[in-house]
């Protein structure tokens, strides 16, 4: 059956501004991280991109990488393009990166010219686009000239490639360097993609104010600390959970003393009528620097439910400051190499 798309879809999803740019962005964004590779089924994967799309949501973030195995989230959101999204193209965002572990060899890892234009070739063929809407560097690379990364990415903007470049897990320093580089070569940096959620803060001190000035957008990701701000792991580790598969959450993130903030944070929630999750992710866009935040979906319902935060955006004083008790650093931060280097 021809997918139409719901003809509301845009009365209900806020949007904001990436920094100084044209572009907006959806407050919640559909990440493709998990759940999308061919170790799952695809209609279940065409049902989360369909009701994403019905609410709203029209920015997918992907990435080289994801899956599993790498690239597989690439190839089928390629296939869900053809066959339900092509129609709709101009009225998307469709992001990827490069940064991370790809293939094997000094060409399929970290910042260098050859390796990030030649991944973004892939991810295009993988997804049969002629361009995407943002490419990321995604992660520093402490080996390689920034102005060779930022060069790579000024590349891909010329040549038709990307229209808008991006960063993900870069330190404040490193954030302004880039921006600096990128301003003189005529391709602005659009927006900062970090790990950001209550129980890892390390955006707030520096970062922020940094794109701020800069006039870039902020994209948080793993908003719900890769599940552990859910109810799934209030009484324990699940079957079946990531942390039991020792998957990309490790069961040694979750102490005794994270747990009782979450369990803290979990009554916080209920009092504002939200859970856990909801609460987790309109915390981090109670700040307007925050351009999106990005939540990934196991289920349609799971979606439903993440853009039902939307209905309790608003914080008051009294109810961050009960807040700011428990959510303090919880050294859950898989990322921080790359953003102190």
């Amino acid at each position: 059956m021809t997918y139409v798309p719901a003809n509301d879809r845009y009365e209900h999803m806020q949007y904001r501004r990436s920094g100084r740019s044209g572009l907006q962005l959806p407050v919640i964004s559909l990440g493709l991280w998990n759940n999308f590779g061919f170790d799952h089924p695809l209609e279940n994967s065409r049902a989360i991109v369909r009701r994403a799309f019905d609410l709203g949501i029209v920015h997918f973030d992907l990435a080289n990488n994801y899956g599993p195995p790498y690239g597989s989230a690439e190839e089928n959101f390629g296939l869900l393009m053809r066959q339900d999204l092509a129609p709709y193209l101009h009225e998307l965002v469709i992001s990827t990166k490069a940064g991370w572990d790809m293939w094997p060899g000094p060409y399929g890892d970290l910042g260098s010219r050859k390796y990030l234009l030649t991944s973004l070739d892939e991810s295009l063929r993988r997804m049969g686009l002629d361009y995407v809407d943002i490419f990321y560097s995604h992660r520093f690379d402490p080996d390689t000239p920034l102005e060779e990364t930022m060069g790579a990415l000024d590349t891909a903007v010329r040549q038709g490639k990307a229209l808008y470049v991006g960063i993900s897990s870069y330190s404040a320093q490193k954030t302004r360097e880039a921006a600096a580089i990128l301003r003189h070569l005529g391709t602005p940096l659009l927006i900062h993609q970090p790990s950001y959620s209550m129980l890892n803060r390390w955006i707030e001190p520096e970062l922020l104010d940094t794109l701020e000035e800069e006039g870039v957008g902020c994209i948080g990701f793993s908003p719900l600390a890769q599940g552990m701000l859910t109810d799934r792991y209030l009484n324990g580790i699940p079957e079946g959970s990531r942390a039991s598969r020792h998957a990309t959450l490790s069961p040694d993130l979750i102490t005794d003393e994270t747990m009782a903030k979450i369990r803290a944070l979990n009554e916080l929630a209920a009092g504002r009528g939200q859970t856990l999750a909801q609460m987790a992710l309109a915390w981090t866009l109670r700040d307007p620097r925050m351009t999106s935040t990005l939540a990934g979906a196991s289920s349609v319902e799971q979606l439903e439910a993440n853009v039902g935060s939307l209905e309790w955006l608003d914080f008051t004083a009294d109810e961050l400051a009960e807040i700011d008790k428990y959510a303090t650093e919880s050294d859950i931060n898989l990322w921080a190499r790359s953003s102190s280097e």
